[in-house]
């Protein structure tokens, strides 16, 4: 492991999920571009289905439910589901909120430690769920 590497396993829970948001996002809406997704209005609302707090606070639910992820993988969940932070979102409760936290906290540090591949699994996972859900459309 390098040292920037092992710097990484020791950030806090929000500056990885301070990361993991930007990450998780630029891979979605990636994706719905790729689709031919190009009106904005329609991109908002399809990302929206990925990329809020209520969205990810299911997905991350789901990967638990159906055991997915490594047992680091779920402490590092836990580690931003549990930190203390002085913000909400604007549309979830505190619950959902911390959640989501700890879901985009998964993704920082799945990034951060240059787990590439590990990541596109869990982005296809997501991808795959919310389809699933609400179809392609």
């Amino acid at each position: 492991m390098s040292q920037s590497t092992q710097q990484f396993e020791l950030l806090n829970g929000l500056a990885l999920a301070y990361i993991g948001d930007a990450v998780y996002e630029v891979a979605i809406r990636d994706y719905l571009i790729r689709q031919g997704n190009t009106k904005p209005n329609m991109l908002h609302r399809k990302a929206t289905r990925y990329v809020s707090a209520k969205g990810q606070a299911w997905l991350i639910k789901s990967m638990i439910e159906e055991a997915i992820l490594t047992d680091r993988e779920a402490e590092i969940y836990r580690r931003g589901r549990n930190a203390k932070s002085h913000t909400t979102a604007k549309n979830a409760d505190v619950m959902t909120y911390r959640h989501s936290t700890g879901f985009e906290a998964l993704f920082g540090y799945l990034h951060l430690t240059e787990q590439q591949q590990r990541l596109e699994e869990l982005v296809a996972y997501c991808i795959e769920k919310v389809e699933e859900t609400h179809g392609k459309k």
